[in-house]
């Protein structure tokens, strides 16, 4: 991290001061910027608090969502992720759920909260203001360890941390929904649910088209069911749903989640199993082995059986896994398998990139254990085909 002088940077200082300002009634100097690495049109600093006359902590973060032209934007919009045609909306709030969910997450009692606090905002800047979470490493620092136990340790702690803000939010979707509506946020869904429900329907074509894999049936009614779990479920609790393993950080709290601009509340087995399937959202690869897997799985239902007891019976949680794996295995797949240069080469900025043949037949090749295990054996059978036309897709 390098300190930088050039003048967006001065411009967000600024702002941040002056938003400081209005909070507190009294003047807020704010020096040595230092960029953390914001993306495209993000800019993201840490400052120390020179002038500081209401005891603000020492270093702060903070975090502004600047315009970019129509040309840039438009490949924005092209490179995240295939949003459907006809949904640019979805950009433009994407600032305002973010703000939104620091809203309800620093609302939560203290030891609850994912992430940072929200200190202040100013929604027409599209700015934040948030605490600084100190020296932490990166979890994909963590998961690239050649000691294995330290390795799985570090994904028990994220399937806990995970676990625990689950436990933390259970029932309180209409705070959540009235601080979005105060927001004025015209969309209330979010680009996950609307990337699943576009993706959906168009698999079994683009699987026939590229692999010659015809979809039976009963598979296609499993995933259009499983669909459902991003805006319906009985397991519901709040998500930043970006849960890649660029936005994970370890400090000495534990385990911390970044960036919320997707967050909001779906089905909380979609979030373990984000991290089983191995961060569909990018191309990133951990070696999960089923042992892995379970601990994970285990160290997350310890965490939220409490709130929902029904998970403590394993042909229940299976069930449900199952049906979460398959629906990230299913948009991994139609995001990663067509040949979209573009927003290939986007996902590749992540940490742990893999080829994407790599990645998509190990997340198949998963799913069919899964299944296995959860006595599907259709979808068991449909997940092995896939894997083995995608290992002579790419031979």
């Amino acid at each position: 991290m390098t300190a930088l002088l050039a003048d967006p940077v001065s411009e967000v200082v600024t702002a941040a001061e002056q938003l400081l300002e209005r909070r507190t009634g009294a003047p807020v100097t704010l020096v040595d910027p230092t960029d953390l690495g914001g993306s495209g049109r993000t800019v993201v600093l840490r400052v120390r608090c020179a002038e500081n006359p209401f005891s603000l902590p020492r270093t702060l973060v903070i975090k502004q969502v600047r315009e970019l032209s129509p040309e840039a934007e438009a490949r924005r919009i092209a490179a995240y992720a295939a949003l459907p045609d006809g949904e640019p909306h979805v950009v433009d709030t994407a600032f305002l759920r973010e703000a939104v969910s620091y809203q309800f997450a620093t609302a939560l009692a203290t030891d609850s909260r994912p992430g940072p606090e929200l200190i202040a905002y100013d929604l027409d800047a599209r700015l934040l203001v948030l605490t600084d979470l100190g020296d932490a490493t990166p979890i994909a620092e963590l998961l690239q360890q050649a000691d294995g136990a330290a390795v799985t340790n570090s994904l028990m702690a994220l399937a806990q941390a995970i676990g625990r803000m689950h436990a933390a939010t259970v029932g309180r979707e209409e705070d959540f929904a009235a601080l979005l509506r105060r927001a004025d946020v015209p969309h209330v869904g979010n680009s996950v649910t609307e990337q699943v429900l576009a993706a959906v329907p168009k698999l079994p074509a683009l699987l026939h088209r590229e692999l010659g894999v015809e979809v039976a049936p009963d598979v296609v009614a499993v995933v259009e069911r499983a669909a459902r779990l991003f805006d319906g479920g009985r397991y519901r609790a709040f998500s930043p749903s970006d849960l890649c393993p660029d936005n994970i950080i370890v400090n000495d709290v534990g385990v911390r989640f970044l960036d919320y601009e997707w967050g909001g509340f779906r089905d909380a087995t979609l979030d373990i199993a984000y991290a089983l399937v191995s961060f569909p959202g990018c191309l990133c690869g951990v070696e999960l082995s089923p042992e892995r897997s379970a601990a994970m799985v285990e160290a997350w239902r310890a965490e939220v059986v409490g709130m929902w007891p029904q998970l403590a019976d394993d042909e229940v949680l299976c069930a449900r896994m199952l049906e979460a794996q398959l629906i990230w295995v299913w948009l991994s797949t139609y995001w990663f398998l067509p040949d979209d240069h573009e927003r290939i080469a986007s996902a590749r900025e992540h940490h742990l990139s893999v080829p994407r043949s790599k990645a998509l037949r190990s997340r198949w090749n998963a799913l069919a254990y899964c299944a296995d295990h959860a006595g599907r054996p259709d979808v068991a059978a449909h997940a092995r085909e896939v894997a083995d036309r995608l290992a002579t897709y790419w031979a």
